[in-house]
Formats: C-alpha cells, sequence, structure tokens
C-alpha cells in the first residue's frame, strides 16, 4: 500500500516526462521554487549533489594545472559593451542594477551572465611577458540569465556553476586546452555520472557569443531528448584584443594572447534525474550520491536490533562510505519506498532474523534486486556492490543510448526519427538555411558535429553535394 501510495504522488514517466521530472525533484526536496519566478531554491538534497560533482571535477582541474579564483559578480556595463558579440548575445538576459545604497549609480552594472569581461579585464592588468603565460583560472561562481521559460537545474535566472578561463601565448596551446577540457568534461560524464555523451563542434548558430569555436557534450535523456551538458569555448583573439591583453614575447615583439574558456552547471543534476531515473523517481550513481546506503532496522522493537544496525552504520562509515542510519518513528515499508524514491544505491535491512544468521538483507536501486550479504566483511561488500552498481548504471545508460541513435538519409527520414524520440546523425554541408530548416519542420537543431566520415556524399536537407560534408547529430533538446 505504501508502495502504491509513493508513485502516485509522482506522474507516469512514460506518459508525461516532464511533470514526473518536477514532481521527482520536489517530491525528493531536491529544490524549492525561490520568492522570484524563475530563481530555485537548492535544497540540502540536492546541494550534497552538487558537492559531490564539484569535489570530484575540482580534483580534475587542479592535476591539470588550473588554479580557483574569484571575481565579483558585478560588472561595469562598459566592460560589458568592449566586445560586440558577446555583448549582442547576452543582452537579452542581462540584469542591471542602477541604484545601490539609495542613490543612482553613475555607471549601471550587470550582474554576471558570464565573467569573460571581468576577468579579461584583470587579465590586461596582470599579463606582461611570456614568463606569465599559461594562466589557467576556474571559479565556482553564480550567474544571472533573465530566462522567460525556466525548469528547475535546466534553466533559472540564478544558477551555479564553475567556468574555467585560460590564456595561452601561442593559438595551438589554446586550441589544445579547449579540447582536452572537452574531453575531461566526457570523461566525468562518463566515469562519475554514469553517463554517456557525444562530444563534438558545435555550428556557427549555436557557438559562444565572442568564441571563434564552441564545442559541446551532449547527453540523452530517457524521453529522448539531448541535454547540452557542458561546453568548450576557443576564443582565439577576439577577448584580447577587445580588452587589449598583450605580453611581450621571447623576441621582444608585444603579442595578444589566446584564450579559452569552459564550464558545466547545476544543469548536470538534471542531467543525472533523466539519465537514470525511473517511475519509482531518482536513480542516483554511487558516485555523486549524498547518502550512498541506508540502513534501516526492520522490527527495531526487539532487543538488539537497533545496536546491531547502528554498528553496522559505523563499520560503513569508518570505511568511507556515505551511510545514513534510519531510526525514525515510521514503517520499515515507509522508509524503503521514499529512500528509493530519493535514489539511494543501496538499502540494508538489519531483522532478528537476520542477526540470528549472520547477514543483512539488502536491495540494490538501479535493479530493485533483493539478496543477502554476511554482516563479516561488509564495508568491504558494500564498496563492491557500490562499484558494481555504478558499472551496471552506465552500461544500462550506454545501451540506452545507443539503441536510440539512428541513421537519417534525407529529411523524411530525419521527421521518422525524431518522431520516435532518437538521435539523428545527418549527413550535412554545414548550410544555415538547412539547420533552419531542421528547426522549422521539426524543432529540432544541429546539437555537435561528431568526427565521424560520411556515410554519404550529399547533404540530407537540400541534397547538394559538397567538399566539406560533416555528421551532424540532431535532436529535440532542452
Amino acid at each position: 500500500m505504501a508502495d502504491k501510495q509513493f508513485v502516485k504522488e509522482i506522474a507516469d514517466i512514460n506518459v508525461d516526462f516532464p511533470q514526473w521530472y518536477t514532481d521527482v525533484v520536489l517530491k525528493t526536496q531536491l529544490v524549492d521554487y525561490g520568492p522570484i519566478k524563475g530563481t530555485m531554491v537548492i535544497r540540502p538534497y540536492g546541494y550534497a549533489i552538487w558537492e559531490n560533482i564539484q569535489k570530484e571535477l575540482d580534483a580534475r582541474f587542479k592535476a591539470t594545472g588550473h588554479q580557483n579564483a574569484y571575481f565579483p559578480m558585478l560588472i561595469p556595463q562598459s566592460l560589458l559593451n568592449k566586445e560586440a558579440e558577446h555583448v549582442e548575445g547576452f543582452a537579452p538576459e542581462v540584469a542591471v542594477v542602477n541604484v545601490a545604497g539609495g542613490e543612482k549609480l553613475a555607471e549601471p552594472c550587470v550582474i554576471r551572465p558570464t565573467s569573460e569581461t571581468i576577468i579579461c579585464s584583470m587579465y590586461s592588468k596582470w599579463i606582461n611577458s611570456y614568463r606569465d603565460l599559461p594562466l589557467k583560472l576556474n571559479q565556482w561562481a553564480n550567474v544571472v540569465r533573465w530566462e522567460k521559460t525556466t525548469r528547475p537545474f535546466l534553466r533559472t535566472s540564478e544558477f551555479l556553476w564553475q567556468e574555467g578561463h585560460t590564456i595561452h601565448a601561442i593559438r595551438e596551446e589554446s586550441l589544445a586546452e579547449t579540447l582536452d577540457m572537452l574531453h575531461l568534461y566526457h570523461d566525468f560524464a562518463r566515469d562519475v555520472l554514469a553517463m554517456p555523451t557525444f562530444i563534438g563542434q558545435k555550428s556557427e548558430k549555436e557557438k559562444f557569443a565572442g568564441a571563434e569555436a564552441t564545442y559541446g557534450m551532449e547527453a540523452m535523456m530517457l524521453d529522448g531528448k539531448s541535454l547540452q551538458a557542458g561546453t568548450t569555448h576557443h576564443f582565439g583573439q577576439k577577448f584580447s584584443k577587445a580588452y587589449d591583453i598583450q605580453f611581450l614575447d621571447k623576441d621582444s615583439k608585444h603579442k595578444y594572447v589566446w584564450q579559452s574558456s569552459w564550464g558545466v552547471s547545476t544543469r548536470l543534476i538534471g542531467a543525472i534525474i533523466m539519465a537514470h531515473g525511473d517511475q519509482r523517481g531518482l536513480v542516483l550513481p554511487p558516485k555523486v550520491a549524498p547518502i550512498q546506503t541506508v540502513v534501516i532496522p526492520v522490527a527495531a522493537h526487539k532487543a538488539g536490533v537497533i545496536e546491531k544496525a547502528a554498528e553496522i552504520a559505523e563499520v560503513l562509515k569508518s570505511c568511507g562510505i556515505r551511510v545514513e542510519l534510519d531510526v525514525r518513528d515510521q514503517s520499515p515499508g515507509w522508509k524503503f519506498n521514499e529512500w528509493e524514491m530519493k535514489g539511494v544505491p543501496v538499502r540494508i535491512e538489519v531483522g532478528p532474523r537476520d542477526i540470528e544468521q549472520g547477514v543483512v538483507t539488502f536491495s540494490r536501486r538501479d535493479t530493485c534486486e533483493k539478496a543477502t550479504m554476511p554482516i563479516n566483511g561488509i564495508a568491504k561488500s558494500v564498496a563492491v556492490l557500490l562499484d558494481d552498481i555504478q558499472t551496471k548504471m552506465y552500461e544500462k545508460s550506454l545501451a540506452f543510448r545507443d539503441s536510440h541513435v539512428k541513421l537519417a538519409h534525407n529529411m523524411d527520414e530525419l521527421g521518422k526519427v525524431l518522431d520516435d524520440k532518437c538521435f539523428a546523425k545527418v549527413v550535412w554541408d554545414k548550410n544555415p538555411a538547412c539547420e533552419a530548416l531542421f528547426k522549422e519542420k521539426f524543432q529540432a537543431t544541429v546539437r555537435v558535429m561528431l568526427d565521424e566520415k560520411p556515410f554519404q556524399n550529399v547533404c540530407a536537407c537540400c541534397g547538394h553535394k559538397s567538399d566539406d560534408l560533416v555528421v551532424a547529430l540532431v535532436a529535440r533538446a532542452y
């Protein structure tokens, strides 16, 4: 009965996926709506997922020679106006502060939609010589973009992210950094989020405002839509020339630096939800789950049950496993369903009969399979189980994605592939008119251009032959 009540509170994932998503993020207390339209309050359980993402990524950044810094969120409007393409791209989303301390400001400030402008202004002060290069900085921060249509984690007026900004003496080094970080994100999504992704260059239309080239990481959600999970940008010298970032090179000549930028955000939490969830709620990869194992006493009123459950929880905790001992005054069935909905990878039940036999009953969230394991050596057994869940979740997600990617040789096939809730691989001649037609006819976009050999010699949209055909990933997207 409890099981039906819990599932009833979440919309059917196969009938109304958007409502299922909203129900899950609210019911599992990941977020709540903020008092200003389009904002979200990230609650402790949701923020703990972000902390685990942050911890894992931060270690990778530092291992590749990046340092963390922090720049102001208030930016003089004149700085934003220095790079025309950049300001035009962000103008509709920018929030402006005109009054502070009860007085009108001499110059309006914008609330950070992204930090290129403030960071570049500081780089122009700090960089003098080739000896100052490369400079590889990252910041963990919030940004504000006044979005018209919002959904928690996926698109909100304020969100959390990291943004890396590096400067280099030569173009090749800057471009290598851009691609290295793209692959770092790809590996992180695979190894930590258990989520396969496609990576590649974005089209001219989809590139970041002010970039020479943008590269993206696209993940497939369970409804067949794509989610942009991360981007890297090669700025070339656009910003360095706009903000006069020069250095004296070894040949005693002043030169403009080359720049890269890259970032992921709390949108990754939305990706985890929509890539792994099921009708019962969240299914969290062990590496980012706030609680990896929950221990629940069964028949807790009987002598020794709570004590043994507490002992097991302490053993797991001492071995570095994130564990919760649930001794709340609720029935075991109610607890089982709540923790399943919250996506905890492993549930351990401790009852009188289990204790007599020297075992515990466990359930794994990814498959909902139940079995027993010995209490003796339980920490090692749980650690192995968590690793297996992490691996199996990736394998399941990869199998789902690969079965939902199809070739489309022409526009009729493209429409059918998209209506089947799949990604389409199409051969494209990079013509913007074709790209516009994908959106007009199918509400789909070129997500990335893949590093694959074209499987036909004409564009799937216009039928033209070209020496510059590419394989494009076309999908409907969030």
